[in-house]
């Protein structure tokens, strides 16, 4: 595995495909659709029917399984534990931010992204009138050791730093090596220490046993990570792996929820088999 840390450029590109599929199962707002998302839908539909009927699931399977999951735990945190700042990383063309808003008006809401799409994202909703003092976008490079699109003053910036924080990547860290993202992951575990009471909530997707299938994610990851320029890696194989890393990160709690566990309580599409994904949560 390579020790050089990856360009996070790329990356945009299946964020827009992404926003395709919220806006094609009407999670998402008009104001969000793109012409070349809509154009990657249409191109990855015959490879999503080919990988449903192979292995059980999909890209938009696992795509809808977290996103939801991470949805109801957020709601859940806003109600139960009264956090009422949230932070999306790579929130590409996300609707979480305009949906999060709309359940809870209270909300403070930053979404961030690498500085292009950032841009694009704050130039959507500043035409749909949804920017303002609870609603912002803010570039930031989770890879930057410096400057003002670091992690760590991103959120001091934009937060009430005496109070507790939600904090998510959907869709991220999958395209970094472990050793590059467990120093990410070690930066925030830091940040949200001194804001004690945080949340952060993630995906990780693990490699199956079964040889054929491993062998056909390993060919897929590569052709992810050729179309993004960058590394596309399955960190862990079991719950108990996951957990042990996070914690070691220097979280203080970590849960490994299995999609499995919210069939029929969310409106969520079910996996044949064990489904591939887990969102973490992880508390400080």
């Amino acid at each position: 595995m390579s020790t050089k840390p990856t360009d996070s450029s790329g990356i945009s590109f299946t964020a827009l495909y992404t926003g395709a599929v919220w806006h094609r199962y009407g999670l998402s707002d008009d104001a969000l659709a793109t012409a070349k998302g809509r154009w990657l839908y249409h191109v990855m539909t015959p490879f999503e029917a080919a990988s449903k009927a192979a292995i059980g699931g999909n890209i938009r399977t696992f795509l809808l399984q977290r996103h939801l999951i991470i949805d109801h735990l957020i709601d859940q945190a806003i109600r139960d534990k009264g956090i009422t700042q949230v932070l999306e990383i790579a929130c590409g063309m996300s609707p979480r931010g305009i949906r999060l808003r709309q359940r809870h008006p209270l909300l403070h809401m930053v979404e961030a992204d690498l500085p292009d799409m950032a841009g694009r994202k704050a130039l959507r909703l500043l035409a749909t009138d949804r920017l303002g003092d609870h609603h912002q976008v803010t570039p930031i490079d989770i890879l930057a050791d410096y400057g003002e699109y670091q992690l760590e003053k991103v959120i001091d910036r934009v937060f009430d730093n005496t109070r507790p924080v939600i904090i998510i990547t959907e869709g991220l860290t999958s395209y970094f090596s472990l050793e590059t993202i467990t120093r990410f992951w070690q930066r925030l575990s830091a940040a949200m220490a001194r804001r004690p009471g945080s949340i952060y909530l993630s995906e990780s997707y693990y490699l199956p046993i079964q040889p054929l299938l491993s062998t056909t994610l390993k060919a897929l990851g590569r052709l992810l990570g050729a179309a993004t320029r960058s590394q596309v890696t399955f960190h862990f194989q079991t719950d108990e792996q996951a957990s042990e890393h996070f914690l070691s990160c220097g979280f203080a709690s970590v849960t490994a929820h299995n999609p499995r566990s919210w069939y029929r309580i969310l409106p969520i599409p079910e996996s044949r088999g064990e489904p591939m994904v887990r969102v973490i949560e992880a508390g400080s």
